[in-house]
């Protein structure tokens, strides 16, 4: 019998070894890809943190320019608290299941560990037809990937809710029946708190606040269907506790920051 709790420490195990094997450098001494930069309040000789960002088109902002999207603004409101991060690394395209960011992160192979890793994902899941409980082991594995990425430390990972798109224009104009389509977001939504707190990450509710974009069309992209700068906003406000706190615990890198040398495989 499958022991969920040692199934997901050896998912993450093994999406951690991965990623170290993948990076190119076996002995764990490489340099971080974050390199000097022009991010503000970076002191000389420092590097930014870094800062991963996975999703569809939710994350990437379909509709509004990369400097509206939620990561950036994220990231732009964090700073002024302290901690210094890099602009987000992205990996989101519109359109993309959680299979299919899968298969995007493989593409991209981003290097190395973030301090910081977010994940929205699950809408075209749900668009598509698909089931929540379909969903569950897809996101299971997704997040495995997400904590590999944070150095295999669960807390440094932010997952935000699937945003409501039932009560949009759109909904109505593809024939949609609102009231299904946002009961079905709420079952997702439930296995993606659940399946969250089970891998030890952290989970943002922004569903209620898209919910609102409805009604008003200042919270809503020109499609219909995605979300303007000021929704957008809205939802970096709502994770910048988490992501401060996260931050705020991240060391300090000078130079060209590595992280420790490795005795034996992980």
């Amino acid at each position: 019998m499958r022991h969920p709790a040692l199934w997901l420490a050896l998912s993450i195990l093994g999406a951690a070894c991965v990623a170290w094997a993948c990076s190119g450098d076996p002995d764990g001494s490489f340099p971080s890809p974050s390199e000097p930069s022009t991010v503000p309040g970076l002191v000389p000789g420092t590097v930014p943190l870094r800062y991963l960002a996975l999703g569809d088109s939710y994350t990437i902002g379909e509709g509004v320019p990369l400097a509206d999207t939620w990561p950036v603004q994220l990231a732009e409101l964090v700073r002024p608290k302290g901690p210094v991060v890099g602009e987000p690394r992205i990996i989101a395209r519109t359109g993309w299941t959680v299979a299919e960011l899968s298969a995007g992160i493989d593409s991209e192979a981003p290097k190395g560990f973030f301090d910081l890793v977010t994940l929205l994902i699950g809408v075209n899941d749900q668009y598509r037809g698909g089931d929540a409980e379909s969903y569950r082991p897809q996101l299971a594995k997704m997040l495995a990937r997400a904590v590999a990425f944070a150095g295999g430390a669960p807390r440094k990972v932010v997952v935000l809710s699937i945003p409501d798109w039932g009560v949009m224009p759109f909904a109505q104009r593809s024939g949609r029946d609102p009231q299904q389509v946002s009961a079905a977001i709420d079952r997702f939504n439930a296995v993606a708190r659940e399946e969250t707190l089970r891998a030890g990450a952290r989970f943002v509710d922004v569903t209620p606040a898209s919910r609102r974009a409805g009604a008003d069309p200042a919270l809503r992209a020109a499609d219909g269907l995605h979300y303007s700068r000021a929704m957008y906003g809205e939802w970096a406000a709502l994770a910048l506790p988490d992501a401060y706190d996260v931050l705020a615990q991240a060391p300090a890198r000078t130079g060209r920051a590595r992280r420790p040398k490795r005795t034996s495989p992980p």
